[in-house]
């Protein structure tokens, strides 16, 4: 490989870049609107749901109950409703998403010192909602009354016998979905434009016929593909770069551990995308058709990399396949180094598997390359 041609080339790459306002306001616009948009959209952190209200009651019990739900951050009382059936109409009408219903009778029980019911409507359609409010209807609920143990009682909690679970969060103390959501874009972004830039840059030489012109010329297929990948590699780093910036200045995602060594282990999985993008390649004939490959490898390497979900609970042939998606590896590097600040003594069995995957896929991707050159 002859240096001099190549960076000829790659300079080459890079002007064409430039002159394309098109493509590079999407290389620098899009990871922004992804971040903007997972980051406060894609969240299960369940605040202020808009909760009715029964009140069969109408006593100072129940009003006690009702302030406690509505002091929580999960719930806002937006609706008091005058029967059971139209509170489920309102449900129905999706104008709220929970529902107290407070029996007639429910402070008298209380006064006479025995255990009073109420019941807690959830709308289950979202599972993920429902399990968080679920467990957030139960919190306050658990909470009132051992206030109106203590009250009625004297009784003091902290004193009763039994066993005391003092939960403590380690990593994500705040449990905010954004410190989960934006470390996962980082290797999105990573993945996507690489991969997607490549495939386009080459099949676009193809289908101008430039590339027939290059082939006659003394450039090797390989001075070709480092020439076509350079400059989507500086582009991937600001581009990651970009994202972390925003990620810890605005969202106020905490980096633990060393910049340095994620921008290096980044570098392990550049390869496999590359390889992607240049596989995709050889593969497509237009730039359309490269698009939908690259999206077709996107979709199932997001979902079965553990970006949204997580492969604990997938079933265990799903879990099976997940270790051949090199995304799940660069995945737990990220969250590993950004929220948890672990080095290489903890990820090396993902740095393992990243460089196996790079240099298997780089090489296929090269011989197919040469031979669709040939």
């Amino acid at each position: 490989m002859t240096i001099n041609r190549t960076l000829a080339l790659t300079r080459k790459e890079f002007l064409h870049i430039i002159r394309d306002p098109r493509t590079l306001a999407v290389m620098f616009i899009m990871p922004i609107m992804e971040l903007v948009l997972l980051g406060y959209a894609a969240t299960t952190d369940i605040e202020h749901l808009r909760t009715a209200v029964f009140d069969g009651d109408k006593s100072a019990a129940s009003r006690e109950l009702i302030e406690a739900y509505g002091a929580s951050n999960y719930f806002d009382i937006a609706l008091y409703v005058q029967s059971e059936q139209q509170l489920e109409h309102v449900m129905d009408s999706g104008q709220v998403r929970a529902g107290l219903i407070i029996p007639p009778g429910y402070g008298k029980v209380l006064s006479t010192g025995g255990r009073a019911q109420a019941a807690f409507i959830i709308d289950g359609s979202d599972p993920s909602v429902a399990n968080t409010v679920f467990a957030a209807s139960q919190s306050v609920g658990q909470a009132q009354s051992m206030r109106i143990m203590e009250r009625t009682m004297g009784l003091d909690p902290d004193d009763l016998p039994g066993v005391q679970i003092r939960p403590r969060v380690w990593y994500n103390p705040e449990m905010h979905s954004a410190n989960f959501m934006i470390p996962g874009i980082t290797g999105i972004i990573l993945y996507f434009l690489t991969a997607l830039f490549t495939a386009l840059s080459i099949v676009r030489e193809r289908e101008q016929g430039t590339i027939e012109q290059l082939i006659v010329t003394p450039i090797r297929p390989l001075e070709l593909i480092v020439a076509k990948v350079v400059p989507y590699v500086f582009i991937a780093f600001f581009d990651v770069l970009e994202v972390l910036a925003i990620g810890v200045f605005w969202f106020g995602v905490p980096v633990r551990g060393s910049l340095g060594l994620l921008l290096a282990l980044s570098v392990l999985f550049l390869l496999t995308s590359l390889g992607i993008g240049i596989s995709i390649s050889s593969v497509a004939s237009t730039q359309q058709e490269a698009m939908l490959l690259t999206f077709l490898t996107l979709f199932p390497s997001i979902f079965l990399g553990g970006f949204f979900f997580p492969i604990e609970a997938m079933p265990g042939w799903l879990q099976a396949l997940t270790y051949v998606v090199p995304l799940r590896y660069m995945l737990a590097i990220i969250r590993g180094i950004i929220l948890k600040g672990v080095g290489l003594e903890i990820l090396y069995p993902e740095v393992i598997a990243l460089l196996i995957f790079g240099v298997a896929i780089v090489l296929l991707a090269a011989s197919r390359f040469s031979k669709r050159l040939d």
